[in-house]
């Protein structure tokens, strides 16, 4: 059984005992969240595909862990003019590992 879900403004494709990184979650490590965002659930065949959300379902997912991403270098440049600016960037985030899939 597969669910597409959506936090941070993006969407995910998971499955039970998943590890995925998704936008901070205001949670510690060890707890318990419901993801109720659920836009699809699927099994062998058969999806349910929500309008927008699937009513009544919902993903559990443990944190694992909060951490950061890798640094994004921003790097501005005109040719010829000597301006050069160079910004560096890390993005925090949770990592979750799904635990159950209700449909």
């Amino acid at each position: 059984m597969f669910a597409v879900i959506k936090t941070g403004g993006k969407q995910y494709r998971v499955a039970k005992g998943d590890v995925i990184r998704v936008e901070k979650l205001d949670a510690k490590d060890g707890d318990k969240v419901k993801l109720e965002e659920v836009l699809m659930v699927g099994e062998a065949g058969k999806p349910t595909v929500g309008t927008p959300l699937v009513k009544g379902a919902a993903v559990t997912a443990e944190v694992v862990a909060q951490a950061r991403a890798p640094k994004i270098i921003v790097f501005k440049k005109k040719r010829r003019q000597n301006y050069r600016r160079k910004k560096g960037h890390r993005q925090d985030v949770t990592i979750l590992r799904v635990t159950d899939i209700k449909a």
